[in-house]
């Protein structure tokens, strides 16, 4: 496997891998990322649909990227997904899947159709005093203290941040910024997540900056993902012929590593409370996604609150990796990521509307008409001095095809789910969705008479408590994330937000199709370039033209900084001679 830079091999179609129509692939896991990787073998690779089986634990495909309910109990989404022009392995991904809404579209023609003539923006990026604008929300906020760290991180070599955390790296001058703030409500990053992850977001996204103060850079479904891009996969493998077997929980795939190659020979399944399974040969190839974001999401409703629930158990997704795991040292540490719930977790809520008023207060502090097709919010608005840091988002309405007029759909969520709220004095993770509702209502600015009955019959709310949410973001070390194919591994990959590829951002759709095509295009050799990550903070000037960006916005013309950087000038004379740091 091989990365590319250009788009020389954007549109080539790769030569079928000798022996392909003799072989077969289990896919463990029904996400995004093995449904991509079914995908892949499909357009890519050449093999026979039929011959190809995805095995997931649940009733639906999609992991993460999920949407249920109905509009009489009310709606249900564990979280929504920000996406951008730059992920290049999900757009090449999306622009060979039939759209289901737009005949002779693909899902990317429909999404860049729809991006097109309605971009992103948000009118209030954050909010605070109960209903108001944050005043300040136009500015990042960051001193030249804070400036000289980022930048500083960013240039740090990962093996020197092995296990060390956000708050190790960034000092309080960072931490009492709005860019930390618009950063962590953004991404769901906490002081005391991975120093590495973080360095990758920097350089990862450093194009992305100035869309943290209005979020002008993203980009959204025109529905929930379940049925703007889980639906339309899954609904071309299965007409292609792919197997989905649902309700088959994998307990171990089981690997021979007793010579210099890694061999998976079996995999052990859980049917119907049964032990079953199956023999794999060598020519045979298995595709596992290790660990998850939402496994063990447990659901409330308006008047019970979301349990927690931390416990692995055979069956579990993260019991099968630790079980891969304890096989060879190259399966990665699980235990690194599962280990600590009360680091990995928070909890959201989604608010379905009963009747006009909460509308209504949505259009009064957004300035925008929920119901006029168009972006809302555009993505969170924060509420800086919540106690719970909570967020909140009115997608698009409907957000599901089966909403009826008038009904409207938020997602809300808090980062700190185990501190008591500022109106409802418990913790977000002991409140029904009713007292979730009330605690967005006073932050929304509804006079503290009206919030009960307005929570009460305004509103169903359901909350979800994930113990696993941010379970990728925790602090580690080099090999702590199996490589998505092991040195010496013949037939057996890693897929989704807990396989190790470089450079890229967990806790995207990207790094989940990414690892898939990574998967498919090395195990079988495909003669075809997967895209290279994209980061323009690999480019020296760019890193430059970052720090300006910092500045909210001062800008350098290029020529000048081409011309200082061809003269030798080093990047830190630069940045001293402009302000930037």
């Amino acid at each position: 496997m091989r990365y590319a830079h250009s788009n020389f091999e954007a549109f080539v179609r790769p030569e079928r891998p000798a022996g392909i129509d003799a072989r077969s692939a289990w896919i463990v896991g029904g996400g995004l990322g093995g449904m991509a990787a079914a995908a892949f073998l499909i357009r890519d690779a050449g093999m026979t649909p039929s011959r190809i089986t995805i095995l997931e634990a649940s009733d639906a495909d999609g992991g993460a990227l999920d949407g249920a309910g109905n509009a009489e109990t009310g709606w249900l989404i564990r979280g929504g997904r920000e996406m951008e022009e730059q992920f290049q392995c999900l757009w090449d991904l999306y622009r060979s899947i039939p759209s289901l809404e737009i005949p002779g579209a693909s899902v990317l023609d429909e999404f860049y159709r729809l991006n097109r003539v309605d971009p992103s923006s948000s009118p209030v990026r954050a909010m605070c005093g109960r209903g108001q604008p944050l005043p300040d929300r136009n500015s990042l906020k960051l001193t030249g203290k804070a400036r000289r760290e980022i930048i500083s991180l960013i240039l740090t070599d990962e093996e020197k941040l092995d296990g060390r955390t956000i708050g190790d790296v960034l000092s309080a001058d960072f931490m009492k910024s709005n860019f930390w703030l618009f950063w962590r409500s953004m991404f769901a990053f906490e002081t005391w997540h991975s120093a590495i992850e973080m360095k990758r977001y920097l350089a990862r996204f450093v194009h992305q900056i100035l869309g943290l103060k209005d979020l002008h850079t993203l980009k959204f479904t025109r529905f929930n993902q379940q049925e703007s891009l889980s639906l339309p996969l899954a609904t071309w493998l299965a007409g292609q012929g792919v197997v989905f077997r649902h309700g088959v929980r994998v307990t171990n795939v089981r690997v021979d590593t007793s010579g210099v190659k890694k061999v998976a020979t079996h995999i052990d399944w859980l049917e119907n409370g049964a032990a079953e399974g199956i023999a794999v040969s060598a020519e045979d190839l298995v595709f596992v996604t290790n660990g998850s974001m939402v496994e063990n999401s447990r659901w409330g409703d308006h008047h019970t609150p979301a349990p927690i629930d931390a416990t692995i158990a055979q069956g579990n997704i993260w019991q099968l990796w630790r079980n891969i795991a304890a096989q060879d040292p190259a399966f990665g540490q699980p235990d690194v990521f599962c280990g600590d719930t009360t680091k990995s977790r928070w909890e959201s809520a989604t608010v379905t509307t009963r009747d006009a008023r909460i509308p209504a207060l949505v259009h009064k502090v957004t300035g925008r008409d929920p119901f006029s097709g168009r972006t809302v919010t555009g993505g969170p608005v924060t509420i800086a001095d919540s106690a719970w840091l909570m967020s909140w988002v009115v997608s698009r309405q409907p957000h599901f095809k089966g909403q009826p007029k008038g009904q409207m759909v938020a997602w809300l969520y808090g980062l700190f789910s185990d501190v008591p709220g500022n109106y409802v004095k418990k913790p977000m993770q002991d409140c029904t969705g009713e007292e979730i509702t009330r605690e967005w209502l006073f932050h929304m600015g509804v006079p503290e008479a009206e919030i009960d009955d307005m929570a009460a019959t305004g509103a169903i709310t359901h909350p979800c408590m994930m113990p696993f949410i941010t379970a990728q973001f925790m602090p580690r070390a080099v090999g702590d994330r199996p490589k998505v194919v092991p040195d010496g591994s013949v037939n057996l990959a890693f897929l989704g937000q807990f396989a190790e590829t470089p450079r890229d951002t967990v806790f995207t759709t990207e790094y989940s199709v990414r690892t898939a095509m990574e998967a498919v295009y090395t195990l079988l050799d495909i003669n075809r370039a997967v895209p290279e990550v994209f980061g323009s903070i690999y480019d020296v000037r760019m890193l430059v033209q970052a720090a300006a960006e910092l500045r909210d916005g001062k800008k350098i013309p290029a020529s000048t900084l081409i011309r200082h950087l061809t003269d030798g000038t080093e990047v830190d004379t630069l940045l001293e001679r402009y302000g930037l740091i």
